[in-house]
């Protein structure tokens, strides 16, 4: 079976920058094992396989070299990258994801695509694990949780940078992953994100953690525009607006490379 692949880097416009998905169309859905191991010989952070249903409306799932993935954001950003560019009169798209429902995409000017995620604002935890505290080289100043990680929140920016993780404690915390953040002072918040129960050591740029991480900076800063950056070693960028509902994030994407897959 022949299978056509993208390759895209999302949250940048500059190759080699941003994080990585691969993006595979599918006219039917494969079987999950050969769908996880597509993503395991791939081994990017995610493979995003869609499907068109009706009109402009695909359904979406997300695996990493793992496990398949409840909710990403650049690999939905990739994705859409893709499908606009392979239609340009198309302007909106509706993706469906079963952990998350409906999630609309549009086509933006600058070539930003637009995003409209659900608000998934962390909330505040009785007691912090032992595996956290153990797990991170610098101890945080508060730690809360959403549906997806863990959030340890510090004071300073550099402790962002500076931060170890140790992937053997964090990995205890499965299924939750782990973000630090800390305000910024070039952006509104920085933030990085480890995620070895699902995925690997840390992602580069992780778009579905934001829609917890801009809620809860938007509460402290006092404003529902933020500007984000993902302090990997490859970086990305995010433009975050916050509602009671909904987390809309802006984002770049450009395409590294394009061909078949033989499975």
């Amino acid at each position: 079976m022949k299978l056509k692949i993208y390759q895209i880097d999302a949250f940048t416009d500059k190759v080699f920058t941003g994080n990585y998905a691969a993006v595979i169309l599918l006219k039917e859905w494969l079987s999950i094992e050969l769908m996880q191991s597509i993503a395991s010989e791939n081994n990017l952070s995610e493979t995003a396989f869609i499907k068109n249903t009706i009109n402009n409306t695909y359904e979406i799932r997300w695996f990493s070299p793992l496990t398949e993935i409840d909710f990403c954001g650049h690999a939905t950003l990739a994705s859409a990258f893709v499908i606009f560019e392979e239609n340009n009169m198309l302007r909106e798209i509706e993706f469906i994801a079963k952990a998350v429902g409906s999630l609309k995409v549009t086509q933006e000017k600058d070539n930003y695509i637009k995003m409209v995620f659900p608000n998934r604002k962390p909330k505040e935890i009785s007691s912090v694990p032992n595996e956290l505290l153990k797990g991170l080289s610098i101890a945080p100043t508060e730690v809360l949780l959403s549906q997806q990680a863990y959030f340890a929140i510090y004071e300073n920016e550099e402790d962002i940078y500076k931060v170890e993780p140790n992937l053997e404690e964090l990995k205890k915390l499965a299924p939750y992953d782990v973000v630090v953040t800390a305000k910024g002072s070039q952006y509104d918040f920085i933030s990085r994100y480890f995620w070895p129960a699902n995925g690997g050591k840390e992602d580069p740029v992780t778009g579905s953690i934001h829609t917890g991480l801009a809620p809860y900076w938007a509460e402290k800063l006092n404003k529902n525009n933020l500007k984000a950056f993902q302090a990997s070693k490859r970086g990305g960028l995010l433009q975050c607006t916050v509602s009671p509902e909904n987390v809309v994030i802006l984002g770049k994407a450009v395409k590294y490379l394009e061909g078949y897959i033989e499975v």
